[in-house]
């Protein structure tokens, strides 16, 4: 058996980088202190989620990688002995921006990053303002706790993603997120748009053989245009096990350290009697390569 201790930090965010990080950061202190070994962070952590509108300034946010908050999370890693999954916006040259997911190894070095490479454009999520697509492909970071298959919010709804993240030896798909209701959408919606998040993702553990962790921010962040009633994150960050199984799951509007342990050894035997990889028809999924089929 080889159990791994992971946690997820779920909290709110406000305007204050440095208060938001600093969040972050004792989050993991608090994860590490009761055994975790691997801690996820939220999609974006250190600032509102500025992609509900479309502002030249928010590029100010944007940072090197390596920069001043990997330093700091190197530190801590190195510190606490854990492996941190974080969610930055990465500023890779003038003018050319990612939404990056970074891994810190338990030794405070960088074990590999992951840019996000689905991007939406939606009303209140205008990340195509802001994020240009990855070029890194579905390739899992091997780390001290396991091969993790980082991927960041949108991608969680891609079964391709999550696929080849399998194919390549992932051992967890892990995603930062940052999603949540209209406030205006009536209860029933609501409902209907959190179950097909948490349904879509178990999916992904059930057809792969994978635990999946998702890490997702709670609280209400105002449109700085006014022009909308904002965004109501939803929390409800959790761990699956590789049968969809829900090991943790935590509130929709609490900030909470969600703790799990995961068995990595069970990919292994659910593999054996749901060999999905094995029963795989490739001699005949060319066409998953269009955009549609006419």
């Amino acid at each position: 058996m080889k159990n791994l201790k992971v946690a997820l930090i779920q909290h709110s965010n406000s305007s204050d980088v440095a208060h938001n990080l600093a969040k972050s950061i004792e989050g993991i202190k608090e994860a590490a202190s009761k055994g975790a070994k691997l801690v996820v962070l939220q999609e974006l952590h250190r600032s509102l989620y500025f992609c509900q509108t479309e502002d030249v300034d928010m590029f100010d946010l944007a940072e090197t990688i390596p920069g001043p908050t990997t330093d700091a999370l190197s530190a801590v890693a190195k510190e606490c002995g854990v492996v941190i999954v974080s969610s930055l916006f990465e500023k890779r040259a003038a003018g050319l921006y990612h939404n990056t997911a970074v891994v810190l190894e338990a030794d405070g070095t960088i074990a590999g990053k992951y840019r996000k490479m689905h991007i939406p454009d939606d009303p209140g999520f205008y990340e195509k303002f802001y994020f240009t697509p990855g070029d890194m492909g579905f390739q899992p970071i091997q780390t001290s706790v396991g091969k993790l298959g980082v991927l960041v919010c949108w991608d969680q709804w891609f079964p391709e993603g999550a696929r080849l993240m399998a194919m390549a030896g992932a051992e967890l798909l892990i995603y930062p997120t940052a999603i949540g209701w209209d406030p205006r959408d009536e209860q029933d919606e609501q409902q209907r748009q959190l179950d097909a998040w948490v349904i879509v993702q178990r999916a992904h553990a059930v057809a792969n053989g994978v635990p999946v962790l998702s890490c997702n921010r709670v609280g209400h962040e105002a449109d700085p245009t006014e022009s909308s009633d904002g965004i109501l994150f939803w929390g409800n960050s959790f761990v699956a096990g590789p049968q969809g199984e829900i090991l943790a799951h935590a509130d929709s509007q609490q900030e909470e350290i969600l703790f799990a342990e995961v068995d990595l050894n069970r990919s292994e035997n659910v593999r054996r009697i749901w060999p999905y990889l094995r029963d795989r028809r490739i001699d005949h999924y060319q066409d998953l390569t269009k955009i549609y089929r006419d």
